[in-house]
């Protein structure tokens, strides 16, 4: 199942912002050194997304989890406050080594704290009291439940989480689909959406997109 039909989400793509050139560059050299793998990149109108968002919340503090080539990350750090981090949690360093140059090149190197190792380690040795304004969930889908849980806890209130592919290509919405990862979305999409801390939404870009507002 297409969650948006191909005609409609090419005219969402030439309708939205495009990529400068750097962040264009960043899309070639993943293709070339990714191969097949560069699917897990997000699309621009995605990236644009996250920039605004990030924007809009004011954010100082914020959080992603699952780095790749790095232009979820890029697309973040740039819509920081001035005086903002961003903690980027993956587990590999020759994705990750790409997406290092590329902040290098856009001048964000400077706001960006990579950690290489599992996500759940790094956010569960977090202090207690480190707060985030917000985060970006686009790492493997059966450890979705867990980065929210150690995440929502630290969001502070009006603080924004986004979570990548909570459709998984429509098959969410077939009972026919069983494996774990179809499972676990499914669970967690109605999880959120009956969290009394957040209000949330589910957007049909790309793969599904689901925003969450802490109250």
């Amino acid at each position: 199942m297409e969650p948006v039909h191909p005609a409609v989400a090419d005219y969402v793509l030439a309708s939205s912002t495009p990529p400068d050139e750097l962040l264009f560059e960043l899309i070639a050299e993943t293709r070339e050194a990714t191969g097949g793998r560069s699917g897990m990149q997000i699309s621009h109108d995605e990236g644009t997304l996250l920039t605004m968002l990030v924007q809009l919340v004011g954010a100082k503090s914020a959080v992603e989890v699952g780095t790749f080539t790095g232009y979820s990350s890029l697309c973040i750090a740039r819509g920081l406050a001035a005086d903002g981090r961003l903690l980027a949690c993956d587990v590999s360093e020759e994705w990750t080594s790409i997406a290092r140059a590329y902040w290098q090149k856009a001048g964000v190197a400077d706001r960006i704290d990579l950690k290489i190792a599992p996500a759940l380690e790094t956010l569960r040795a977090l202090p207690a009291d480190f707060v985030i304004d917000f985060a970006f969930i686009d790492a493997d889908k059966e450890s979705y439940p867990a980065y929210y849980a150690e995440i929502v806890t630290r969001l502070r209130p009006g603080g924004v989480i986004a979570l990548d592919n909570v459709l998984r290509g429509g098959r969410v919405l077939d009972p026919a689909f069983t494996e774990p990862q179809h499972e676990t979305m499914r669970a967690l999409n109605a999880r959120i959406a009956a969290d009394e801390r957040v209000d949330a939404v589910m957007l049909p870009l790309r793969d599904g997109v689901t925003v969450v507002r802490k109250r």
